[in-house]
């Protein structure tokens, strides 16, 4: 229904394989269905394992089982959806479902950078911290999802729904709003620089004080300034590597080349299996 110049949106249609051949499309569906299986199946091991084996009780392994459960619902959010339109050819999705696989897109993400530095400081840690930190950790998750989701859905929507995106993603989503967004913006630029760099500054202080007091080296100042690059297409490229390829290849990163938790997947294999000769 329009009003004027407004337009009361439904839905949304995201874009980015719409223009793909079907062919295509199918390999891509099969492609990042492996990736998704895989990515579950190491996280579920992940919890699995570290809850099982007492050994793996430890502050570390903790953390990790969050860091793996948050990761399963990151991509949840995102790649399910994703799936259901490489197979149904349908790229539809609800106003409220947009809404939805936004929040939990902020919420995921922003816990996921709170538990990542959590980690860093694990050695200090006793089993009455950790649950709180752990509690700590997930919590600012839900104001910023709340504020960013509810405000950006508040806004009048103009013309087109076709968000140039695989997802329900906020700037994509913001450039279909038809009023002045200039507030918002700035809100979301000092959103991410929290969430983003105070979760970084807190590990990158941890590691520097262990490299420093393990190799007594003087710590040294560095400049980095990255080149950015702002076309749509690596922006969904980019994209697909955080939501998709990274959490697949975090179990590997954290866990299967860890040989404390590939001796205890080989424990819990032996007794389930009832086999003798285990690893202690």
């Amino acid at each position: 229904m329009a009003t004027g110049n407004r337009t009361e949106i439904s839905e949304f249609i995201p874009m980015s394989f719409s223009s793909l051949p079907t062919e295509i499309q199918s390999l891509l569906f099969l492609t990042f269905l492996t990736i998704y299986l895989v990515t579950l199946m190491g996280k579920s091991l992940i919890i699995l394992v570290t809850l099982a084996d007492p050994m793996l009780h430890s502050p570390m392994y903790f953390f990790l089982r969050h860091l793996s459960f948050l990761e399963m619902g990151f991509n949840l959010v995102i790649v399910a959806k994703m799936l259901g339109t490489l197979l149904a050819q349908d790229t539809t999705i609800s106003f409220l479902g947009c809404a939805t696989q936004t929040y939990f897109f902020f919420f995921f993400g922003v816990a996921e950078c709170f538990v990542l530095a959590t980690m860093a400081y694990d050695l200090i840690m006793n089993q009455r911290t950790r649950a709180k930190l752990a509690a700590a950790s997930w919590f600012p998750g839900f104001p910023v999802a709340t504020v960013q989701t509810t405000w950006l859905f508040s806004f009048p929507f103009c013309g087109t729904n076709k968000v140039n995106h695989f997802f329900c993603d906020s700037p994509p989503v913001l450039k279909l709003v038809c009023v002045d967004t200039a507030l918002f913006e700035i809100y979301t630029i000092t959103g991410t620089i929290l969430v983003v760099m105070i979760p970084c500054l807190l590990i990158l202080c941890s590691y520097t004080l262990i490299a420093a007091a393990i190799l007594k080296i003087p710590l040294a100042k560095g400049k980095h300034k990255p080149k950015s690059n702002n076309s749509p297409e690596s922006k969904k490229l980019l994209s697909l590597s955080y939501t998709v390829v990274t959490p697949m290849l975090n179990p590997i990163i954290y866990s299967l080349r860890n040989n404390e938790v590939k001796n205890a997947f080989s424990r819990m294999v032996c007794k389930t299996l009832a086999l003798r000769n285990c690893i202690p």
